[in-house]
């Protein structure tokens, strides 16, 4: 039986496993640029702190010579063109080291180092060391940097994969369980899961929660049976005490008002042996339009019934449409929907037998949003429009539909009215 598909958990969503390789990927992406950034500066800095420290050295050497020789060497030159401005003129006479970004035709970025020969105004010594090389090999770290990112990130994506794969799978289980639980299938359990973790533990709450729910369910289906079978004998007593009444208007209320607690009784009594699975169909071939047919007139309400069948085939062969299924169940389906259709809908009420399908339509209200959504519920009748009644009807037509296999569907006209259709299987 089914009213209305529930929805899959997981049904228009992004995939988990996508979700946690795309996360890791980027997150795998910000690992490397920040380490490759990282690597680029400090190389960088120690490129130049290393020139510098090459530039103050040989500084040192040529101006020792140039002082005891007055020869330059070393590439050491007095008073350059290139010297940059902050050592054209030094404030002392000691070393002082400079960088400069400018690139040449043949040199890179360098590093000077100037000092003045003599006293305040002397001629400045300077010598500069060509960083153009080292930089060279920077350029290279950064190419061999970004292939090993690259081939890191192709080995993580794939392992990302794997273990997003991993538990996505066991959040699906878990997904899947407790769509089941909702969909009303009590007996639905996780089960173990591996290891100790978030996982596990909602695994866990589900499981326990069905148990819960199981047993809440259980305790409400005893306690509803013993309560329609314990009324049973009282309300016989109540039958034959109200046939001892003389004839009157007393007495047919009275009458009225007992077998429709008789039938209410008789309903739960149903009802409970359908939730306990007491129930076991006899199946036979029986005429489907003969059966609902019989159903409809038994019910003594004003019903159209329609069968749609191959006129032209049906005189020439003589087929009679004849369907595998328990006729007893059958009629109760049948007369409860039809019922339903009268006492919360309104005329006409038709009946079309179509094939394997039986479709009974009214053309009241229609069917309440709320028992479209969860389905039929005891004592809940929906909307006021609709009438009043105990919600038994529905509910025993929708357990005597799942017993035979068959699917119940309950949908509103477009025109309005409410529509209900009996799918029996093949």
């Amino acid at each position: 039986m089914s009213v209305r598909p529930l929805p899959r958990p997981w049904s228009g969503r992004t995939s988990l496993r996508r979700k946690i390789a795309a996360l890791a990927a980027a997150t795998a992406l910000l690992v490397v640029a920040a380490v490759g950034v990282l690597v680029h500066l400090w190389t960088a800095d120690d490129i130049r702190g290393r020139g510098e420290a090459r530039a103050m050295n040989t500084l040192y050497a040529a101006m020792e010579v140039y002082r005891r020789t007055g020869v330059l060497t070393d590439g050491a030159e007095i008073d350059p063109d290139g010297l940059p401005a902050a050592l054209r003129d030094p404030a002392d006479g000691e070393r002082h080291p400079a960088y400069d970004g400018h690139v040449e035709a043949n040199v890179g970025p360098s590093v000077w180092a100037a000092q003045r020969t003599g006293g305040p105004g002397s001629p400045v010594l300077a010598v500069q060391i060509n960083l153009g090389p080292d930089r060279a090999n920077l350029s290279r770290l950064d190419a061999a940097m970004a292939v090993a990112s690259l081939i890191a990130l192709a080995a993580a994506v794939p392992l990302a994969v794997y273990g997003a794969g991993l538990l996505s799978r066991r959040l699906d289980r878990v997904a899947e369980t407790a769509a089941r639980i909702s969909a009303g299938d009590l007996d639905a359990r996780t089960g173990p899961t591996k290891g100790r973790d978030e996982v596990a533990d909602i695994a866990a709450t589900v499981d326990r929660m069905a148990d819960s729910l199981a047993l809440r369910l259980r305790t409400e289906r005893r306690f509803t049976a013993d309560v329609a079978h314990e009324l049973r004998t009282p309300v016989g007593g109540l039958l034959a005490a109200v046939d001892l009444l003389p004839p009157g208007e007393t007495e047919d209320l009275l009458r009225a008002r007992v077998r429709d607690l008789r039938d209410l009784v008789e309903d739960l009594l149903e009802i409970s042996r359908l939730d306990a699975g007491a129930e076991e169909p006899v199946r036979v071939r029986v005429p489907l339009g003969a059966v609902v047919a019989d159903a409809v007139s038994r019910t003594g309400l004003t019903t159209e019934v329609v069968e749609v069948t191959d006129t032209a085939r049906t005189a020439a062969e003589g087929i009679v449409r004849t369907v595998e299924s328990d006729p007893r169940r059958l009629e109760r389906i049948v007369a409860n929907l039809v019922v339903n259709a009268h006492r919360h809908g309104a005329a006409p009420v038709q009946v079309t037998v179509d094939g394997t399908a039986v479709v009974v339509r009214d053309h009241g209200p229609g069917f309440p949003d709320d028992l479209l959504l969860h389905g039929p519920r005891r004592f809940h009748t929906g909307a006021r429009e609709r009438g009043s009644g105990h919600g038994l009807g529905l509910t025993i037509a929708s357990g005597q539909a799942r017993l035979l296999g068959a699917e119940l569907l309950l949908a509103n006209a477009p025109d309005g009215g409410a529509v209900a259709t009996l799918r029996l299987p093949s």
